[in-house]
C-alpha cells in the first residue's frame, strides 16, 4: 500500500520569500521534502526567435506548462520520481537537461499561481500564501534577475511595471483567498513559518 503524501501549495508574488518558507519546511523535515517549482515549467520556446521570446508574458497563466506540471505532481504523490524541466532565464527557453525529483512524505508545489489554478489546488491539503510588501517584493525581484539571470536593471523595471505589476492584481493576489495560511512578511516572519512548519508535522 502507497502511504499518502501531505501536498503543500506555497503561493506568494514574486520576491515574495516563498524560497525561504520552503527551505525552512524542508529543513526542519531533515530535507524529506519534494519540491516542484512552478517556474522550471515555462514552456519550451526553442521554436520562437530571441526576440520574440522577449514578448512573452512570463507571469500569466497562459505561459506554464500547468499540464505537465500537474502530470508530475500526481507522478509523485503517487510515489514515482519524475524528471523535472530546467528552464534558462537567461535564453528564456528549457534546456535539454532535466533534474530528478524523488518522492518524499511531503511534497511543496510552489510558485506565484498554484493557487490561482483549481486543477493545483485540488491537489494540495495545506494551502499557504506568502504575503510581502509591494516595494520589498520589487527589490527582491531587482537585486534577483540583475545578479542571477544576467538582467538590466531598465529591463527589469519596465517588465515590472508593463507586465509583473498587473499581472500580480489580476491573478497572484485574488488566490489569496484560497489559502489556509497567510505569512506575512514572507521569510522573516519566523513565527508564522514555525506555526505552519508545526502544523504540517501534526499532519503527518
Amino acid at each position: 500500500m502507497v502511504e499518502d503524501v501531505l501536498v503543500v501549495g506555497i503561493a506568494g508574488g514574486s520576491g515574495s520569500g516563498k524560497t525561504t518558507v520552503v527551505r525552512a519546511i524542508s529543513e526542519a523535515f531533515g530535507n524529506a521534502v519534494a519540491v516542484l517549482e512552478h517556474d522550471a515549467y515555462y514552456r519550451d520556446q526553442s521554436c520562437l526567435s530571441f526576440e520574440e521570446r522577449l514578448k512573452t508574458n512570463y507571469d500569466h497563466p497562459f505561459a506554464f506548462d500547468t499540464d505537465l506540471y500537474i502530470a508530475h505532481a500526481k507522478q509523485l504523490m503517487s510515489r514515482q520520481a519524475v524528471q523535472r524541466p530546467v528552464y534558462c532565464f537567461e535564453t528564456y527557453t528549457r534546456t535539454f537537461d532535466t533534474v530528478c525529483v524523488e518522492p518524499a512524505g511531503v511534497l511543496i508545489l510552489e510558485g506565484i499561481l498554484v493557487l490561482e489554478d483549481a486543477r493545483i489546488r485540488e491537489l494540495m491539503d495545506i494551502k499557504a500564501f506568502v504575503d510581502a510588501d509591494p516595494d520589498v517584493r520589487f527589490i527582491r525581484r531587482l537585486t534577483r534577475d540583475v545578479k542571477k539571470r544576467g538582467r538590466s536593471l531598465d529591463s527589469v523595471v519596465d517588465q515590472y511595471l508593463s507586465v509583473v505589476r498587473p499581472m500580480h492584481l489580476q491573478f497572484v493576489e485574488p488566490a489569496k483567498r484560497y489559502a489556509d495560511v497567510i505569512i506575512p512578511e514572507g521569510g522573516f516572519n519566523r513565527v508564522a513559518i514555525e506555526l505552519l512548519i508545526a502544523r504540517l508535522k501534526s499532519a503527518v
